[in-house]
Parts: structure tokens; sequence; C-alpha cells
């Protein structure tokens, strides 16, 4: 009896515990203002409370409700003069790179450097007020994955990551080894090109036994790859399709690098989740994305970072020459999606660019139609639903990840705030 009695008490004991707010990491967030989502106005003083890394309560800050928070063992961070929203989204990143017109230093850098320069970048990304990134191709095996992991840990200051890993593409297509003679281009190749359905459709599922959130191809050429040719498709039909169809199998979506009008139809019509880019989308194109649900990420910031270096020496004849026949097109790409009905999600493709300047994309939303409101639902609630993770991530709302950022202003009225952020929290830590 006395050792029931006994256990019964410990039981007793730890139920207290469980219950009672500060016995959990409690955080109470006052901000002079809060933006619970996109659709939301500005609200007066409140205080959000956030405990184990998730918010539990957005109350007035003179409400009394908060003193069953407000006991020993919570902190409070004062942001009573910053309006705090949501964490912002970038749906297409390469922590990994860094930008360089030096497509040779493949040859000369080991795998290990690049790890580094990821972890650098993955706090730089966060200090930018970019909570959640999906990262599009990595230079090395297992490097985003292993940040993955660390950022989840905190062992590493950084967003929350979804991460592709490798690319898969075409031989000797956008994404595999260019520029170099046979035998380094041999050294340095992925793993991941392929040719024909059965062996793309293998592609996928190496990638998923490897750790892929996603798969991610070039469906058609790239800018920055040492070749002048082929900004269409450049897989078949049959062997989209078979990458699509096998992602779906282990419950993977698909994004589709893609430039080229009918290289983006191809891959909506195979039915991926995202268009990456989309430079030359046409009416037809849209028409299929539209029936295919398919989402296009535009990275304005891409043109933008590319377009800097040019008649520097940065970039090879070849690349200035593409970068060049791009610019009038990306001018006009958001515009074009809004009139053919497509929706639009937030993506940068920093690594292009310097990371840290994500934000900058916000302006050149609005530049091409956008509203401040709807550019700032493009990088929270829409590229949260992009994720599948709309219930997690994109809102300030009791159950959802405490990813926070505060700045000065309304970003509502002023995009061009969000390119200063001032505070971020992932996960409920605080990036310093």
């Amino acid at each position: 009896m006395k050792l029931l009695a006994k256990t019964m008490g410990a039981i007793a004991a730890l139920a207290a515990c469980i219950a009672s707010p500060a016995a959990a990491d409690t955080l109470i967030v006052e901000a002079g203002s809060v933006i619970m989502d996109a659709d939301s106005q500005p609200s007066g003083p409140m205080a959000i409370v956030v405990i184990d890394g998730t918010i539990r309560d957005i109350l007035p800050s003179d409400s009394p409700d908060l003193e069953v928070y407000a006991v020993e063992g919570s902190k409070v961070i004062d942001l009573s003069d910053k309006t705090v929203l949501p964490g912002l989204i970038d749906l297409h990143t390469h922590l990994s790179g860094d930008p360089s017109g030096e497509f040779w230093r493949a040859a000369t850098t080991p795998p290990e450097y690049f790890t580094l320069i990821a972890a650098k970048n993955a706090r730089i990304t966060a200090l930018a007020g970019f909570t959640t990134v999906r990262d599009l191709g990595s230079r090395t095996d297992q490097v985003t994955q292993m940040l993955r992991r660390a950022t989840a840990e905190g062992m590493v200051a950084g967003p929350r990551i979804v991460t592709s890993a490798r690319t898969i593409a075409i031989i000797g297509g956008h994404g595999d080894v260019n520029g170099f003679i046979e035998h380094v281009n041999d050294v340095l190749d992925s793993g991941f090109t392929c040719t024909g359905a059965v062996e793309c459709a293998a592609k996928v599922r190496l990638a998923s036994q490897y750790g892929a959130d996603l798969i991610k191809i070039t469906a058609t050429g790239g800018v920055l790859s040492q070749q002048g040719r082929g900004l269409e498709a450049h897989f078949s039909d049959e062997e989209m399709r078979a990458i699509v169809e096998t992602a779906e199998t282990l419950g993977l979506k698909v994004a589709a690098h893609a430039h080229g009008a009918r290289g983006i139809e191809a891959a909506a019509r195979a039915g991926v989740h995202t268009i990456e880019h989309g430079t030359y989308l046409d009416e037809q194109a849209a028409r299929v994305m539209r029936e295919n649900g398919t989402t296009l990420v535009p990275t304005l910031m891409a043109l933008k970072g590319v377009s800097e270096g040019l008649d520097t020496g940065t970039y090879t004849p070849v690349v200035e020459a593409k970068i060049r026949a791009v610019q009038p097109l990306m001018a006009s790409l958001v515009s074009r999606a809004r009139q053919f009905g497509v929706r639009v999600a937030f993506g940068t493709d920093a690594g292009v660019f310097p990371h840290g300047r994500n934000g900058e994309e916000f302006a050149l939303m609005v530049a091409q139609g956008m509203s401040p409101r709807e550019a700032l639902a493009s990088a929270t609630t829409v590229a949260a639903d992009v994720l599948g993770m709309g219930d997690t991530i994109g809102r300030i709302a009791p159950g959802f990840s405490a990813d926070l950022i505060a700045v000065d202003g309304n970003p509502l009225a002023d995009v061009t705030v969000l390119e200063d952020v001032d505070f971020v929290m992932v996960r409920g830590r605080v990036i310093e």
C-alpha cells in the first residue's frame, strides 16, 4: 500500500508539472502590434505566449489572463515598439552555394567546405526573417539533409529546412556537370542523371533513400550552365511522368526548374507541383498549369542578382548571352502569371545572389502588380500550403510553430520593411 501511495503521489506530481506552464519552457513575446496572417489587419499591443516552441496563446498585453503564464521561470521578450508577424518562407534556395560565375570551383573545392558554406548561409537566411526554406539542389551528398537535422535540433542556427538534396537532370543538361573535359565530368558526376523512364524512376527512389523531402528536376535548360542551347524541355514526356508517378508513390512532391514555355507545359502536364522560374510562361502553358493545380515560383531576385554581374567578368560569354535574353521576360513574369490565373508563391533562388537579400523579392513582386498583402501571403500562407504545412507554419495562431519575426512599420503598407528584420524566432528559439 505504501508503494502504491508513493507511486500515485509521483504520478500526481508529474501531472501537476505537465499542467503548469511554468514547468515548460515559457516565453512571452510582448508586441506593439501583431499581424496574425496575411489576411489580418495589424492589432493593438499583444502578448504571444510560446511554450516549448509552440504558440499557446495570443492575448491583449493588458489581459489579466496573462498572469497564469507570467510566473517564475517564464521569460519576457520586449518587442513593444515592433510589428510581429509570421516567419517568412522561401521556396527556392541553395544554402550550400554562394554566387559565383567560376563554375570550375566545383573541381577544386572539397565537399566539406560546402557544408560550412551551408551552415553560414542558414544563419544569414534566418536572420533575414526566413524561418522556413525549401532547398532545391545542394552541392554535395547529405549536406542539406544533415543541416536540416542540425537546425531542427538547435545545433546550428537556421531556418526549418525542406530539401530536395540533389537535382535529377538529363545527361549533359542543366543540373549535370558541364564545362570540363571528359574525365573531370566523370569524377564530378552527382549520380542523379538519367535516360529513359525506368532509369529516371530509379533516381527518384535513390533520392528518397538519401533522405530527400521532395524531388527537384531540371525540366529545361538553364541560364547559368555552360551551354548555349536548350531552354526548352529536356526530359521526354514519358520520363517526366515516371518521375512524378514514382515520387507520388513515395509521398513526395516534384519541383521543376523550367524556363521555356513548352517545357513548362510538359512539366505541368506530367503533374509537377511547382514550376521554378517559368521565364517564358505563355497562355497555353498557363492553362495547363491551372488545370493541374501547378504553382509558379518566379524567383525574380535570381535575375536581379545575375544581372548585377553582367559586364564584370563574372560570367562566361555563353552565360552572359542567356542572362540578357531572359531579362525582358522576367520583368513581366508575375504580371503574366496573374493575368493567366496562375497561383504565385514566394521563392528567390538565393545562392545565385548573396543569401540574406531574400526580402528584396517582395518589392519586385509588388512592382509587377501584386499588392503588399498578396506578396506577404505568397511567403506565408500560400508557401505553407505548397509545402503541405499550412497547419503548422505561415500564421500566428495557437498550436502553430513559434516562427516569428519583428519589423519596424507595417509590411501591408510598405513591403520594403521586410528587407530589414529586427528579431527572428524559429521553433521558439531566438536567432542571435
